[in-house]
């Protein structure tokens, strides 16, 4: 499997170091790049046409304010693009509005407000559905999260 992870600006990095830190826990072969769907098109076009000719499966694209780049992706690929909102204004409910509000016939999926950790593990979801070591990994990764929660209950529960 493979995940291509774009971003609008270097700003965007420390919510989408998120998304890029879940997939290299899983061994997710990903690439990332900063590309704009206003100031970069050129490039935004290069590097989604470069990503599926590596195999990636789908497309992380994280984007604040007008939040563009994912459909934009979403309109130059017919892999799964997964939008992330990022709060560059208004507290990211812009962002987030323009990524689900994607017309008929151009799906992204869209993740909470700066949720890229989210993001990767929907990617992985995708992935796991034609890679059964992948889904293994996922289902193991489910299971650790339940075993953390349980753990702190107990904890709690001592504590009380």
């Amino acid at each position: 499997m493979r995940v291509a992870v774009v971003m609008g600006s270097d700003s965007d990095w420390k919510v989408m170091q998120g998304a890029v830190n879940i997939l290299k826990e899983f061994g997710v072969e990903h690439r990332v790049a900063i590309a704009s769907a206003h100031r970069t098109p050129e490039k935004l076009a290069q590097f989604v046409h470069d990503e599926e000719a590596a195999g990636a499966t789908c497309f992380i694209a994280g984007a604040g304010a007008a939040a563009h780049l994912p459909g934009v992706v979403a309109s130059l690929t017919c892999r799964p693009v997964i939008g992330v909102p990022l709060a560059a204004s208004l507290g990211g409910l812009d962002a987030l509005l323009a990524i689900v509000q994607m017309p008929s016939g151009m799906p992204v999926a869209t993740v909470a407000i700066g949720g890229a950790k989210n993001a990767a593990l929907l990617a992985i979801q995708i992935g796991a559905a034609s890679d059964e070591k992948l889904a293994r990994q996922f289902a193991d990764y489910r299971k650790e999260q339940a075993e953390k929660v349980e753990k702190k209950d107990q904890k709690l529960q001592a504590e009380l």
